[in-house]
């Protein structure tokens, strides 16, 4: 199977910067897009910044001009260059896999995967 392991969260003050990454395990062929959600106290899930297997980007407008998402395909990782924060970007941040393609046995299987959530946290 699939894990994705997040790290990088933690606490930070108003204007300052983190960087969060997530790197997918297994017998992996391949990932789809890669991306980065939050869910911030008594509030839904939200995207915030995909990249696609190309490198396309996406961000939602919250974020735009302060973070960036890259991934390093060999490695199956994910990272999201977070600067200039926010208390509003106070949230448990997850990391998704979409399309992920991978061996178990003789078979192949295709799912989208989730990280366990990293905190991060900003103190204004």
């Amino acid at each position: 199977q699939v894990q994705l392991v997040e790290s990088g969260g933690g606490l930070v003050q108003t204007g300052g910067s983190l960087r969060l990454s997530c790197a997918a395990s297994g017998s992996i062929f391949s990932i789809n897009d890669m991306g980065w959600y939050r869910r911030a106290p008594g509030k839904q899930r939200e995207l915030v910044a995909v990249i696609t297997s190309g490198g396309s980007t996406n961000y939602a407008d919250s974020v735009k001009g302060r973070f960036t998402i890259s991934r390093d395909n060999a490695k199956n990782t994910v990272y999201l260059q977070m600067n200039s924060l926010k208390p509003e970007d106070t949230a448990v941040y997850y990391c998704n896999a979409a399309g992920v393609i991978y061996k178990r046995g003789a078979y192949r299987f295709t799912e989208d995967c989730w990280g366990q959530g990293t905190q991060v946290t900003v103190s204004s």
